[in-house]
């Protein structure tokens, strides 16, 4: 399970590529493209359907109701997700929620505003090129981190908004093919301190427990000051830390690889 893909591009793998999207809502093999006009997910399918016939984008993407949740992928394991796609009207960034449930659980291991998931914040489009990310003109958000499954993954995307999302797009490719026992499950929450007072702390996250690799951190914030907003330092609280932290930064911008 390899995540430089390049370097093991040549050899033979006991996996099997599916993917699913508003054309295949089931990733079976051999399912994609069968939308007819009586059961197509979207209205803009009917005219393609009517001019060119079935298998011709009659069904490329999905409205979601103002306070409807919709399930986007329900697939027996085991796999490993390689790339997740979406596209919708930025409006929509902060109120469409994500979420994504590992073998069978009650409660997501993923769960966080779609636009926060994909680094995008205040409902605006920003570019983003990083590895496990990327954001690409105009919306197309990407998300290349390999999530394993053991037995099912189940992902959803809810309306939290007052107005009905018409088109919503996505894809999520993934892989049918063994997962290592020691294999670790992936996991993304979203907290925000509105406003954060005056000296205060912002909580990134807490809780966690066992044993696992912290990925990294997204973060934006609004200055509502003059004064220079980079100094807050980013501790990291771990295993029994109380008043003082093992990780501590120099200022916010210097933990994202910036300076002053």
């Amino acid at each position: 399970m390899n995540s430089n893909e390049l370097s093991n591009i040549f050899r033979m793998r006991d996996a099997e590529s599916r993917s699913v999207s508003a054309e295949n809502p089931t990733g079976e093999k051999g399912k994609g493209g069968m939308a007819m006009e009586e059961e197509t997910l979207h209205p803009d399918g009917i005219k393609c359907f009517k001019e060119l016939g079935a298998g011709w984008k009659t069904s490329p993407c999905r409205p979601i109701d103002a306070g409807k949740t919709v399930e986007i992928m329900n697939v027996d394991g085991p796999g490993i997700i390689k790339h997740i796609w979406v596209t919708l009207d930025k409006k929509f960034y902060r109120n469409v929620v994500l979420r994504i449930y590992w073998d069978g659980q009650e409660s997501p291991s993923v769960e966080c505003p779609i636009g926060d998931f994909f680094c995008c914040s205040w409902n605006d489009r920003q570019n983003i090129y990083a590895i496990p990310v990327n954001v690409n003109p105009s919306g197309g958000m990407n998300c290349y981190l390999p999530m394993p499954f053991k037995e099912n993954v189940r992902i959803t995307v809810e309306n939290e908004s007052p107005h009905d999302l018409t088109h919503f797009f996505y894809t999520v490719n993934y892989t049918l093919e063994p997962v290592e026992e020691d294999a670790l499950y992936f996991h993304a929450c979203w907290n925000r301190s509105n406003p954060l007072e005056y000296k205060a702390d912002h909580l990134i996250v807490d809780g966690i427990k066992g044993r696992g690799q912290y990925i990294g951190t997204f973060m934006s914030w609004q200055q509502n000051n003059a004064g220079w907003w980079g100094e807050g330092e980013i501790k990291m609280f771990l295993d029994g830390d109380k008043e003082f932290p093992t990780i501590c930064g120099t200022g916010t911008e210097d933990y994202f690889g910036g300076a002053w």
